[in-house]
This record gives C-alpha cells, structure tokens and sequence, in this order.
C-alpha cells in the first residue's frame, strides 16, 4: 500500500507541473495535448514491450471496455483542462478541475460499494464551496466564462475517468496504464485531425519543454498514477489528489507570478484543508484497526 501511495504522489506531482511546463509551450492547446499524448504512449509503449510485457486486457473484455472509456475521458480531460489553461490561467483552471475528486467521492458508495463518512461529506462541502468561490470571483473580476465551463467539463471527465479505471478489477499496473493512454492518444489525434489537421510549426525552443511533458510527465506520470490506482480506495484516490492542484498552484505563483485575489485563495483553502481532513479521517482509522 505504501509503495502505491509513492507511485500515485509521484504521478500527482508530475501531473501538477503540466500547467506550467505547458506555458513554456507555443503551440495551442490542442497541439499540446497532441504532442504530450503521442510522446507519451510511445515511450509507455516502448517500456511495456522491452520489459517483456504481454496484452492479456483481450481476455477480460469488461475490464478493456471501462479502461478505454477511462482514456477516452482523459482525452476530454486534457483536452478542456489544457484550453482552461489558455483562457483563465493555470492555477485557477487547475483548482476548479479538481471538483472532480469531490464528484467521485459522491458517486464512489453507488457505483464502487465504499462507504462514505461525514468526514468526506465534510471534505466535499469544502472543496464544493471553494470551488464556487474560485469561479465566482473569476466571473466578477471578468475572466472567460468559457474557459470556466472548460474547467468544469473537465472536472467532470475526470470523474469519469477515475471512476471507470477503479472498476477494472483485472487488468492493473503498466498494461492498464499502456491501454489507458492509448485510448487518450487515438482519441486526442482525431480530434485534432478533424478541427486543424496535423500541420504545425514547431520552433526549437519549444522541444525541451515538449518532451519534457510528454515524456517525463506524461509517460511516467501515467505510468505511476494509473498502476496505483487499482490498489487504492477511490475515496482515498480524489482526496489526496488535491495534492495535484495545490503543487500546481504554488508553482503557477511561484514560477509565473500569477496572481490569487482573496476569496480565491480562501476557496483554495477550502479545498485544500477540507481534503486534508477528509483523507486525515482515513489515516486514524487505520491506525485504529492497526492496535
């Protein structure tokens, strides 16, 4: 278990430097995406059949059917977050994205048979009403609606991806995550295809940061959180994910000097220290049962 918490913070952490390698970038947001998924799965890919790994995913059908559904919502994830990201700014799209961790805490007793504590009804509130202060603050001081419907469509893919990846009882480690990001990048080049073609230009100083996030970020980042969230609760999963938006944050403010009005970072707060409680909840009921 604890060799699963380490792979899923690590995948957490790379996950939450995107933004920011991101806006190293100049390219849109798609081509983004494009280049980070294909990047990705090929040195997934590359890794999977070096090692000596086999596809058995063709022999649980139901399992292959719910990891593809996963990678095609991580497509929309990405796709919306990273257009977020263009219209309202890494931190701000980050944080409301991450609703999604609350939306599966709700569903997790419906569709996963978890239990869910007022703890965690509790660290829903919170993140639920930061969210709102987050967004709301945006609309008033003038930033894009649209780029906060991306940021909330994406929350809600996410929600789809996590939720449908848990239900995937047989196919874990490095084969999930190889077919998860498959799906995402079949999915993301023909949506790309169909609204701009493949036609791009890439200027020099732009590889490092490309491959630094498709690669690093994503190859590894992929590797390391979808081969431990199989072994994790769900509930566990979307609380400590808040870990992802508070690194992207600080490193949004850190390395690109944007701005938080006030309400804004109480809502972070709210999110952050409502999720802490919630996992906090976990941590000394299991140390209860571990006397």
């Amino acid at each position: 278990m604890k060799k699963s918490y380490l792979k899923y913070f690590t995948g957490l952490l790379l996950f939450g430097s995107n933004g920011v390698v991101a806006s190293y970038i100049h390219l849109s947001s798609y081509e983004i995406v494009l280049l980070r998924s294909v990047l990705g799965i090929a040195l997934l890919l590359g890794i999977f059949l070096i090692a000596g790994h086999r596809f058995t995913a063709f022999r649980h059908k139901k399992d292959l059917l719910l990891i593809a559904l996963s990678g095609i919502a991580m497509a929309a994830d990405w796709l919306l977050l990273f257009e977020a990201y263009a219209q309202i700014g890494v931190s701000l799209g980050m944080l409301i994205n991450y609703t999604g961790p609350a939306i599966v805490i709700a569903l997790s007793p419906l569709l996963l048979k978890e239990r869910i504590t007022f703890a965690k009804v509790i660290a829903l509130a919170a993140a639920l009403l930061g969210a709102f202060l987050i967004s709301g603050q945006a609309a008033v001081i003038g930033i894009s609606i649209g780029g906060l419907a991306c940021a909330g469509l994406s929350a809600v893919a996410y929600a789809v991806m996590v939720l449908s990846n848990k239900m995937a009882k047989e196919v874990i480690g490095i084969e999930n995550a190889t077919i998860q990001l498959l799906c995402t990048a079949i999915v993301v080049t023909v949506f790309v295809s169909c609204k701009q073609g493949f036609s791009m230009e890439i200027a020099a100083n732009d590889w490092p940061p490309i491959l630094l996030l498709g690669l690093i970020n994503t190859g590894v980042g992929c590797y390391c959180y979808f081969s431990s969230i199989g072994k994790l609760p769900a509930q566990s999963i979307a609380i400590c994910g808040y870990l992802e938006p508070l690194f992207a944050v600080l490193l949004s403010v850190l390395i690109l000097h944007e701005p938080m009005a006030p309400l804004q970072i109480l809502g972070a707060a709210l999110i952050i220290g409502g999720a802490a409680f919630g996992e906090g909840e976990r941590l000394f009921m299991t140390r209860q049962n571990c006397r």
